[in-house]
């Protein structure tokens, strides 16, 4: 495991000081969950902001409404 160093404001540190002691969690672990979770939240973002993208693109409908209009055909012919 690789070692990371940081500085942080003394009011941050203050509050993941005394989370840690309430949850009795070491703060890294504190440090490596919340990280872990706000790179998540990003990706989440980005999926968000591709389909809003997509959304807009007409191409891409008339493409999707084509292939759901075969789907349902199949599904009718069965």
């Amino acid at each position: 495991m690789a070692t990371f160093t940081s500085t942080l404001p003394d009011s941050l540190l203050q509050l993941l000081d005394e989370k840690s002691k309430k949850l009795s969690t070491p703060k890294n672990k504190l440090i490596e969950r919340a990280l872990r979770l706000y790179l998540d939240h990003l990706n989440r973002a980005e999926y968000v902001k591709s389909y809003k993208q997509m959304a807009d693109d007409t191409d891409l409908l008339e493409i999707a409404e084509e292939g759901m209009e075969d789907y349902l055909q199949q599904l009718e012919d069965k």
